[in-house]
């Protein structure tokens, strides 16, 4: 039989996550995770463009030019 989680349950868990880690530390978690997220989906999507045959870009400079 599933166990289903309920407000008060979650709550309790927030707050002893809180006191565990501190809300900077919270803070900084969850903004590495959003962009470890973000780095995920950029891969997935270069992935599947490379796998339809169509050229992968790049950013930022031009390592291919003499340097003047």
């Amino acid at each position: 039989m599933p166990f289903h989680f309920g407000t008060t349950e979650l709550i309790i868990i927030l707050v002893i996550v809180l006191l565990l880690f501190g809300v900077g530390r919270i803070g900084k978690i969850a903004g590495e995770m959003g962009k470890g997220i973000r780095e995920f989906r950029t891969g997935l999507k270069d992935e599947k463009d490379v796998g339809e045959g169509t050229p992968k870009t790049e950013t930022g400079s031009d390592t291919t030019k003499a340097k003047e």
